[in-house]
């Protein structure tokens, strides 16, 4: 999923971010154990701040913006109805990533349904559940009443397999799902697993991603979480989870460096905020913080680099 961009912008400048909040227990249920990404929007925190609005403006995803499109076609306005989205990428038997997305808040399954009744819409049965078609191919079902799961066809019904007790969950992928504990209370919160973070750490390294240090330690990357609030300001916490204090340590080094490298080449407004971007080990965990006002924030996002590497 390009949502995966989230850390890598934020954590050396280079590009752009999602939002969320606390798992639903009816999305966790469906998040099968080869899970590579889970990332949840919180609308409701998101309306009530500018800079998020403008954040979300400029570098919303393609994949979470045909989200918001298919739910728009079957009568869902994410912006007045949705409180979270949460989204899932997981790779199917083959290895592809497949990404659901499941929606909740203030919409009921009853209204929804007499609108596809209305329009002669009819489900396909799928274990116990009914899919209904949305728009482009994709596929719905609801999980609760104000709970709906969607997706393209193979995607929805591998989550529908695990919620269904047919393959493992979330809960048997100990390396992801001990991750969510501590960053789900956050407004912001996306977990990584091993994989996905060490692509993210070569894309963000740049050339001290060549470093033969790297290729020792990326090994030893376990996966990635993080944090963003919108209060005031901005803010961004990101922990790379590793096997030992020496990874960490190394890592935070390589780190350091890239920041430095990327001060190099700045614009003014870019240094100020590489200036904001604090890195250190604890214990096993890299740890990169960020901050920065509103207005300082909103002017990055104007900034050729941002421009560029959000893309």
């Amino acid at each position: 999923m390009k949502s995966v961009r989230a850390v890598l912008w934020v954590f050396l400048c280079c590009v752009p971010a999602a939002w969320g909040a606390a798992m639903p227990s009816a999305a966790r249920n469906a998040v099968p154990s080869t899970v590579q990404q889970i990332i949840s929007v919180d609308y409701r925190t998101l309306k009530n701040s500018d800079t998020a609005m403008a954040l979300k403006a400029q570098v919303l995803p393609p994949s979470l913006k045909e989200f918001e499109d298919r739910l728009k076609s079957v009568g869902i306005d994410p912006e007045k109805d949705a409180d979270q989205l949460t989204f899932a990428a997981y790779r199917g038997p083959k290895n592809e990533v497949r990404v659901v997305g499941v929606a909740q808040g203030s919409f009921s399954s009853k209204v929804v349904l007499k609108k596809m009744r209305l329009n002669k819409i009819k489900p396909v049965k799928y274990h116990d559940n009914d899919i209904y078609p949305m728009s482009n191919g994709m596929e719905m079902t609801f999980l609760e009443d104000n709970t709906l799961l969607f997706g393209d066809g193979s995607a929805l019904r591998g989550a529908l397999d695990t919620r269904d007790g047919y393959t493992t969950g979330l809960d048997s992928n100990s390396q992801v799902a001990d991750m969510i504990g501590p960053v789900e209370s956050g407004t912001v919160w996306s977990v990584l697993d091993q994989q996905g973070t060490q692509n993210m750490l070569i894309s963000a390294l740049g050339d001290a991603g060549k470093l033969a240090d790297f290729d020792m330690v990326k090994k030893r990357v376990q996966g990635s979480r993080y944090t963003m609030n919108f209060t005031n300001g901005v803010t961004f916490d990101l922990d790379v989870v590793t096997a030992d204090s020496v990874t960490a340590g190394t890592l935070s080094s390589l780190v350091k460096a890239g920041v430095l490298y990327r001060k190099m080449t700045a614009t003014p407004i870019e240094k100020v905020a590489l200036q904001n971007v604090e890195v250190n080990s604890d214990g096993s965990d890299l740890q990169m913080h960020f901050k920065a006002d509103d207005k300082q924030f909103q002017s990055l996002l104007h900034s050729d680099l941002f421009a560029a590497v959000s893309k």
